[in-house]
């Protein structure tokens, strides 16, 4: 099928030639665009002090630019979770990296609070339509290994998310540092196009054969079966705590701790940035088990997450880096728990909607109490909301994990 006729959902003319990839090269293309996707939405993580000290942006216009990413992301899970359980997943993958490349290009070009998140919208657009259909593939190249697919999903996502700000930060020391990392994204957006529009796709689940081709696409209602309920909950609370974690990294966290370590250097605040993240993408690797295996985790992660704002007011570098890893290993051990979980629950022609629905609410965690720190910031100062702010997070985990004991005790 070609990508047009994937998008109208019609079969492709006889004899089209395509790509006839091996699984194998299929698993590592999905992953790798929705990688570098992430990459591309959190290359500014590092370069927002010095965006604030060229536009005299306030800490509340810099939580407003985060957010426009995180809501258009959300809205398009919405609209347009399910879209690639009709169009396919190659051709949904497709339009994710234009638009793309579109709100790269112009949040390079910015100049202004407005262009800034602009740009930033459009990178919320292209990471919500790959979210869905990038799972949804893994998913279906592994059919007998669903806890691996969840696996490589969380590896790609969070390895994405915590790579952005260190590629970031080394690619802002080229000239014309908050335009150069995105003009190399970019290539790097274009060489990926290449192998995906070849790629001779799967045919889509549901075609819309017979019928208007349109109608199938239209927003639906979320809506999750009664068996899946329990385990759809626990994974959108998880994750809903766990992205109200990351927003603090990737939005203000670099200055608060350019602030308190006195040091002005973007790959290191990058990499001070990303470290939660990266812990969390390598969690992926660790083989956990045992039915208390949830709660545990988000005790770590409740407890590490506190820390972090102790080693914020005690100005320690070492409790910081130790915190953070701690809370990374946490959160990815636990989020990949509850989300195999509700990921196996789901039947397969369901399941880009339902795991994008998880998504919403997941990275509605990244939006709104990222805002109300950015309120707390301009009311309270800086150090008094960032304590409240990880004490509040650590005291949810540990809700979470107590409510996740019941689970445990009932496997």
């Amino acid at each position: 099928m070609t990508v047009l006729s994937e998008l109208r959902m019609r079969p492709a003319t006889a004899g089209h030639w395509g790509w006839d990839a091996s699984t194998t090269s299929r698993l590592v293309l999905a992953g790798v665009v929705i990688f570098a996707l992430l990459v591309g939405a959190n290359l500014a993580t590092p370069l927002y002090p010095l965006l604030q000290d060229q536009w005299a942006l306030s800490s509340l216009d810099v939580t407003i630019a985060f957010s426009s990413y995180v809501l258009a992301l959300v809205t398009v899970l919405m609209v347009a979770g399910h879209w690639s359980d009709h169009i396919g997943r190659r051709a949904a993958l497709v339009l994710a990296v234009l638009v793309g490349l579109l709100g790269g290009l112009i949040f390079a070009q910015a100049h202004g609070l407005g262009m800034l998140s602009a740009g930033r919208a459009l990178q919320g657009v292209a990471v919500g339509l790959a979210t869905g259909a990038s799972s949804a593939a893994l998913r279906e190249l592994l059919p007998q290994r669903p806890d691996w697919a969840s696996r490589f999903t969380l590896l790609s996502s969070a390895g994405g998310v915590a790579a952005g700000p260190a590629i970031g930060g080394l690619l802002s020391l080229l000239p014309d540092p908050t335009r150069a990392p995105y003009y190399i994204h970019s290539a790097v957006l274009v060489a990926a196009l290449v192998p995906l529009w070849l790629l001779k796709a799967r045919p889509a689940i549901a075609p819309a054969l017979g019928r208007p081709a349109f109608a199938v696409l239209a927003p639906r209602k979320p809506a999750v079966s009664q068996h899946a309920r329990g385990a759809f909950w626990l994974a959108s609370s998880v994750g809903f705590l766990s992205f109200a974690v990351f927003g603090f990294c990737l939005s203000l966290a670099p200055g608060v701790f350019a602030s308190m370590l006195q040091v002005d250097s973007r790959p290191l605040l990058g990499v001070l940035a990303g470290i939660t993240l990266g812990a969390s993408a390598l969690s992926q690797l660790l083989e956990v088990r045992g039915r208390f295996v949830v709660p545990l985790s988000l005790a770590v992660l409740g407890v590490s997450v506190v820390l972090i704002g102790v080693a914020s007011g005690l100005s320690s570098p070492l409790l910081l880096v130790a915190a953070s890893v701690a809370a990374g290993i946490g959160q990815g051990i636990a989020f990949r728990h509850v989300f195999n979980n509700v990921a196996g629950k789901v039947e397969p022609s369901r399941h880009a909607q339902v795991i994008s629905t998880v998504y919403v609410i997941t990275y509605l965690g990244s939006a709104v109490p990222v805002i109300g720190l950015g309120l707390a910031v301009s009311a309270l100062g800086q150090q008094t909301a960032v304590v409240g702010f990880t004490a509040a997070c650590g005291a949810a985990a540990l809700v979470l994990a107590a409510v996740s004991v019941r689970s445990g005790r009932r496997g």
